[in-house]
């Protein structure tokens, strides 16, 4: 009960103290909280506060796509003697963060889209489809390009090749359906997984961080495109995303209260929508019900008018972010047998973006438009409101979550397909006569 009640505290008191040290100095407000909750997180989760997983609970864990086991499942495993009582404590710490992670996205979503106007971002709609495709564009030819350079050497390198493709248009949720439809070895599965948090937290640390920056060397600036003038010129929104001061007014904070209760009462009916689904589709279904009923919900003006619920809903993104970043085990990573696996999934991570950021020149498509596109489908929709407020950019949000939802919708299609192909690539003499030249 006590480290329930201490974790509480700390993951919601501590975004507190970051949104304040924004407001007391100027370079710690380009950081952002964002990052500052990303960077902390990393550093709590990995300097030993938590007990360290053991190998067969970790096996476990992920064989359970994450979430926390069950309590009668952890107590079998505990009485014969595969876990420890080290892994009991981990997997309650494991429920409450998932608690904790769960209300705070859910509730976020609504309330960041309550004070977006959807008329006005619908003109961006156009350049997210076009960097949609060019994402996946690059995706396919990244994973085709290291299965060429490691398919070899890695068993079962098409089903790899197949759960890339998966994880990176829709999240774990593909992963795991993938990993199932195309049987694939536990170990190998395991091993994917794990390569996939480790080299997507870094890329998630480096678009929060200093992509724009890098990105917007090459690309157009997102203010500098002709049809993003328009959205720029209506409303200086951008400028005060930061800005939670708003919040301690007490008359302000009474109507945040009324838009607080709405979002959850919002969460409880997407959740509810969601179970009418399969469990493959229930994700998906949750994102797209929250965010329809939120968008609705910002034409109505005694909602819309509201002030601060997008900073409220910040908030919550930085709580999210700063739980699931003391999530990542970072140890461990480089076993020598499957280095291989590493290298392809290095090559789906940084080979892709490195392709799609030629494709986005070529085509004229934005950094901000790159960057939230990538976010949305690497990272699944819930991470693009926190990538926006990195980058100070809410405009993009509604799209971001678009292309994030297409995502979910058919990454695992795609996955299933990619694997089957690779099957076939690789029986045939193509690899061979590429090999030759």
């Amino acid at each position: 009960m006590l480290i329930t009640i201490a974790l509480i505290i700390a993951y919601l008191l501590i975004p507190v103290f970051l949104i304040y040290l924004t407001h007391i100095s100027d370079k710690i407000r380009k950081v952002g909280a964002v990052v500052l909750a990303y960077a902390l997180g990393l550093l709590w989760g990995n300097i030993g506060i938590f007990p360290k997983a053991s190998e067969n609970y970790k096996r476990m864990k992920v064989l359970a796509e994450g979430n926390p086991l069950k309590e009668d499942q952890l107590m079998d495993a505990f009485h014969n003697g595969m876990i420890t009582t080290g892994d009991i404590a981990l997997n309650q710490i494991g429920g409450i963060q998932a608690n904790i992670m769960n209300v705070a996205i859910g509730v976020a979503i609504p309330l960041i889209l309550f004070s977006l106007d959807l008329r006005k971002y619908m003109s961006l709609a156009r350049e997210a489809m076009k960097s949609l495709l060019l994402a996946m564009i690059s995706l396919f030819a990244a994973i085709f390009i290291g299965f060429f350079l490691w398919g070899d050497s890695i068993a079962e390198a098409n089903k790899v090749g197949g759960m890339l493709v998966g994880v990176y248009t829709g999240g774990t949720p593909n992963l795991a359906a993938i990993g199932t439809a195309l049987n694939v070895n536990s170990n190998t599965y395991i091993m994917t997984h794990t390569y996939d948090v480790v080299l997507g937290t870094v890329c998630l640390v480096f678009l929060m961080t200093i992509a724009q920056s890098v990105f917007n060397l090459f690309l157009p600036h997102f203010r500098d495109v002709k049809r993003h003038k328009a959205i720029c010129a209506i409303a200086r929104e951008t400028e005060g995303v930061d800005n939670y001061l708003g919040m301690l007014n007490k008359k302000a904070a009474i109507k945040l209260v009324w838009a607080f209760m709405l979002a959850s009462a919002i969460v409880g009916i997407s959740f509810g929508v969601s179970t009418l689904v399969g469990k493959e589709s229930q994700m998906a279904v949750l994102i797209l019900t929250m965010s329809t009923l939120g968008l609705a919900f910002s034409f109505v003006p005694a909602i819309s008018k509201i002030e601060n619920t997008f900073q409220l809903g910040m908030y919550l993104i930085i709580v999210f972010s700063l739980v699931i970043a003391s999530q990542a085990d970072l140890s461990g990573i480089f076993k020598k047998e499957y280095l291989n696996i590493f290298y392809f999934v290095a090559m789906a991570v940084f080979g892709s973006m490195f392709i799609h950021i030629i494709l986005s020149k070529i085509f004229g498509v934005d950094s901000d438009t790159t960057i939230i596109t990538i976010t949305a489908l690497t990272y699944s929709p819930p991470f693009v409101p926190a990538v926006a407020a990195a980058i100070r950019n809410k405009d993009v949000i509604v799209s971001g979550i678009a292309v994030g939802l297409l995502g979910y919708a058919f990454g695992t299609y795609a996955g299933i397909g990619m694997g089957e192909l690779l099957e076939i690539f690789q029986k045939s003499s193509i690899p061979e006569f590429l090999k030759s030249w």
